[in-house]
């Protein structure tokens, strides 16, 4: 009898992650590939359906805004993981080393001298005019001398088979949480193929985290404090602020829980208050202090960017990251990775139309119907438009927003994204969904770090390109093999 995986089928458009062709599949992954392919349909769907009931019993959710209910769901996973060659993977960790390195000297360089402006490699307006530049951080050193200890850098994989950068998080990126789990229901759905295949851990990151978040406390602080910040239980995240807060075993806080007195932050405890050293904040910076952003804020605390100004307390990440993961700044890094490293650019990008200028603008209002057009300053799949598979009239109303405020956009070809395997419930088959990969980069004061692997994502939704869980998308377990 064939096997399900040989009877697997990958879109001819598109580079399929696991397979070259129907039943062939790719070199490094034979052997896992043959151990998979001992499953029966059964088989598949009682892993499937074991995977379910523990994320189920482990609460593992997100919360979807676009739905007026704020629905809560459980977060979807495809039970086949998807497969990266230790060669592979080398070169992406190098070249994601690489980017983070830049980009934090860019916000140094911004919230400082600002040369980089100076000398024209960025545009000034560009820069300045970002939502997410905060002016009244200029001349201010964050204690640690680190300003992106955490990222989540998007990656897609052409037709062609090249990894590309697609956009970079650098102020609370999110889903971590789900690398780890999908790695706990992985292992134990598929014990035997884990083990052959030698995959790299994940389960390490935790601690990396905490190493990381207490390598970049205020100098003097010999036992750093450490708390996570979280908006709290409605928030969409808030399974995994609970999630870092045990595992790495800092307490974890909402703003009531904190105060500033003579610009130091304290903890209030049963034992009475506790000097806080760092605080690993999964508060959005326009919620942090009332004293300086948002007024009406009952998520922050009053006095907090003072005792950061001062030295007093490391908020990881930094306030004022967004001026770099600002989608208009995007294609100029491999400048800036020229600028400050005096390096090529060891990942590839996409060709990115920038809407602030004139002649970008006039070529994306001329083209949507090719194009997905994105807002600068979302993130999740909103405010974007997928012009190929887009209506006459939708593509009529976002020109007329592109219009009114060119800044806020820009735009790229749709890039045919790779594939993989993924399992078909009704069909009770294999069939091709398309994926991205966020991989995750901590950095200490000795410089970044790269988990091993990261979060795949997939369209869960057949011929869908978006893999945002607040738009249909699950996950997958990322497997890095080693050497």
């Amino acid at each position: 009898m064939t096997s399900l995986l040989a009877k697997y089928s990958p879109l001819e458009t598109a580079y399929d992650e696991m397979v070259a062709c129907p039943g062939e599949p790719r070199a490094p992954f034979r052997r896992v590939f043959e151990l998979l392919s001992a499953e029966s349909a059964d088989d598949f769907e009682r892993r499937q359906s074991l995977a379910d009931v523990v994320l189920l019993n482990q609460g593992v959710t997100f919360s979807v805004y676009s739905d007026d209910r704020g629905t809560e769901k459980i977060f979807p996973f495809d039970v086949l993981p998807r497969m990266i060659d230790a060669a592979e993977w080398e070169n992406l960790e190098a070249g994601l080393e690489q980017r983070i390195v830049a980009l934090e000297h860019f916000v140094a360089d911004v919230y400082g001298e600002q040369r980089v402006l100076a000398e024209g490699i960025v545009p000034r307006e560009l820069v300045l005019g970002a939502k997410y530049y905060l002016p009244a951080l200029r001349g201010i050193t964050p204690p640690g001398g680190v300003r992106i200890q955490i990222a989540g850098i998007d990656l897609i994989r052409d037709a062609a088979g090249t990894f590309r950068v697609l956009e970079d998080n650098l102020r609370t990126p999110s889903g971590v949480s789900y690398v780890l789990e999908n790695r706990l229901v992985t292992k134990r759905v598929f014990a035997r193929s884990f083990n052959e295949a030698r995959v790299n851990r994940v389960d390490q990151y935790p601690t990396r985290l905490a190493e990381m978040l207490r390598s970049v406390a205020p100098d003097g602080a010999t036992n750093p404090s450490v708390v996570v910040l979280t908006p709290g239980i409605f928030n969409s995240a808030y399974y995994e602020h609970s999630f870092l807060a045990r595992t790495t075993g800092f307490p974890l806080v909402e703003s009531g829980d904190l105060y500033v007195e003579k610009d130091r932050v304290f903890l209030r405890t049963i034992r009475g208050p506790r000097r806080v050293d760092v605080i690993y904040r999964r508060t959005d910076e326009a919620f942090l202090d009332p004293e300086v952003f948002r007024k009406d804020s009952v998520l922050g605390v009053p006095g907090l960017m003072r005792a950061w100004a001062a030295g007093n307390v490391t908020l990881a990440n930094a306030p004022g990251n967004g001026v770099a993961d600002d989608k208009a700044l995007y294609p100029f890094v491999p400048a800036l990775i020229r600028y400050y490293l005096g390096e090529e650019p060891k990942l590839e990008q996409v060709e990115t139309f920038i809407c602030a200028k004139e002649a970008d603008c006039r070529y994306v209002l001329e083209h949507l119907d090719q194009l997905v057009v994105k807002a600068v300053d979302e993130a999740g799949g909103y405010g974007m438009l997928m012009g190929p598979s887009a209506s006459a009239a939708e593509r009529a109303a976002f020109a007329d927003h592109i219009r009114a405020e060119p800044r806020r956009y820009i735009a790229q070809h749709r890039v045919e994204l790779s594939t993989c395997p993924t399992w078909d419930r009704a069909g009770r088959s294999f069939v091709p969904r398309r994926v991205d990969l966020r991989p995750y980069i901590l950095t200490s004061r000795s410089g970044p770090w790269v988990l091993p692997g990261g979060l795949t994502r997939v369209a869960l939704v057949p011929g869908s390109y978006v893999v945002n869980s607040s738009q249909g998308g699950g996950s997958k377990d990322t497997w890095v093999l080693k050497p």
